[in-house]
């Protein structure tokens, strides 16, 4: 018999991601959250290492039960949500609590981008990173326009060369992109492609590829590996790809080069890690 009514006292899964915790249900075809954002939690510090980009990509569409969200759109709107608001936040934001009380909502669109449902599984990928190197500056340069104008050649062309390669594009994550591949060494040559399409329309970019095991919900990725992958890719500098060990080493039968880029501390991740730089193919 189909379920009348639900209540969030026994939900159906509890995710905790990102400093958030999502309760999820879904009744009537549709999944809901009771999302709770606790007292300091801010989007850029707690949950934008996970995913990468500077802004949040979802669509939050909701209800405030309690607290207060402050949100920052990509264009220098800010604003405040209080109770008994409902709220529809565009792509491209921050958001975080405000004042000592957590913030909880009811979502029907927006965490499930990054939390998923019952419909989440696990896979072994090789992902890719990339990232735009001084975007605010190019911007600065050539006006929203222009630069706008070119971002979006830019992301047609990666898409061309990640399909070559066999890959898939997830997202794109502010400036820069992310994208799964089966096979470790087609990822770093889709990389090294994408590097020479971002110099072609003389900008630079830097990248980072990294394997493991990754949980996809519909068409997105996440979990640690996301992260650690992002990370990689932020210790690479101007024009340059970096790629953990075990990239460099599953590559070593494939027809690419490698050099010893030394230990790094990646933020927000355990150990010191050897990374390798990509120099040619």
């Amino acid at each position: 018999m189909t379920e009348l009514n639900r209540n969030f006292d026994a939900p159906d899964e509890i995710v905790e991601l990102g400093g958030c915790t999502e309760e999820l249900i879904t009744i009537g075809g549709l999944t809901l959250s009771r999302s709770t954002q606790p007292v300091g939690w801010r989007w850029s510090e707690h949950f934008k290492h996970l995913v990468g980009g500077e802004w949040c990509q979802a669509r939050h569409m909701g209800y405030v039960l309690s607290g207060v969200l402050g949100v920052e759109l990509a264009d220098g709107t800010v604003y405040e949500l209080g109770p008994g608001e409902l709220y529809d936040i565009p792509p491209g934001h921050d958001g975080w609590t405000v004042g000592d009380e957590p913030f909880v909502g009811i979502e029907w669109s927006g965490m499930r981008t990054w939390v998923g449902g019952s419909s989440r599984h696990r896979v072994q990928a090789t992902l890719l990173f990339t990232d735009v190197v001084d975007s605010t500056g190019m911007a600065a340069r050539l006006g929203d326009a222009a630069w706008h104008d070119l971002l979006s050649m830019h992301f047609h062309a990666c898409d061309d060369a990640i399909g070559h390669f066999g890959g898939r594009r997830v997202t794109t994550t502010g400036d820069g992109i992310l994208a799964t591949f089966d096979t470790t060494a087609q990822a770093v040559r889709c990389a090294i492609a994408i590097r020479d399409i971002a110099q072609r329309q003389r900008f630079a970019i830097r990248a980072g590829v990294h394997v493991g095991e990754v949980e996809v919900a519909g068409e997105d990725v996440r979990g640690v590996t996301v992260h650690e992958a992002a990370r990689i890719m932020g210790a690479a500098g101007t024009d340059e790809i970096f790629t953990s060990e075990a990239v460099q080493i599953l590559c070593r039968s494939a027809d690419l080069a490698f050099v010893d880029a030394g230990e790094h501390e990646l933020k927000g991740v355990q150990d010191r890690w050897r990374l390798y730089r990509v120099v040619g193919s």
